[in-house]
């Protein structure tokens, strides 16, 4: 085997691992778009009290990784904003809650969750503001 065919080879092979392990091999994208259909979204924006407080952020991240053991919670993701700067993104947040429900009435079952209100109590102090947003399938 010549030195070409064979760094092509490994080439090939490494991107097709790399496709495996992410799951796009053989399997349509397509497939993978609809896993949120008909699931409750809710994102919580946090916007801090002392905005420059790195302990007060990491403080809300901790409370927020214990909020994540919520039993009606199906998939959560705690964020920061992200490195991107065009006209149309909001940064002035500095925590960011994604949860995916598995219907309404999950959702609601949160809201009074002994966890959830826990962490409102332990950590409310932290933040100036929240904004939230909860979406739904399109109809």
């Amino acid at each position: 085997m010549d030195t070409k065919s064979r760094r092509d080879f490994i080439t090939t092979t490494g991107k097709a691992t790399i496709m495996g392990g992410l799951g796009l091999g053989a399997a349509p994208i397509a497939a993978e778009e609809n896993k949120l259909d008909n699931t409750f979204i809710h994102h919580v924006f946090f916007w801090l009290k002392n905005p420059d407080s790195q302990e007060d952020q990491q403080k809300l991240i901790a409370g927020l990784r214990k909020l994540s053991k919520a039993k009606t919670i199906h998939l959560s993701h705690i964020g920061v904003p992200a490195n991107t700067n065009r006209e149309v993104i909001e940064r002035s947040y500095k925590v960011s809650w994604l949860l995916v429900f598995k219907n309404a009435a999950d959702q609601d079952t949160y809201q009074t969750d002994p966890i959830h209100l826990k962490f409102i109590e332990e950590c409310s102090m932290l933040w100036e503001k929240v904004v939230v947003y909860d979406s739904v399938q399109a109809g």
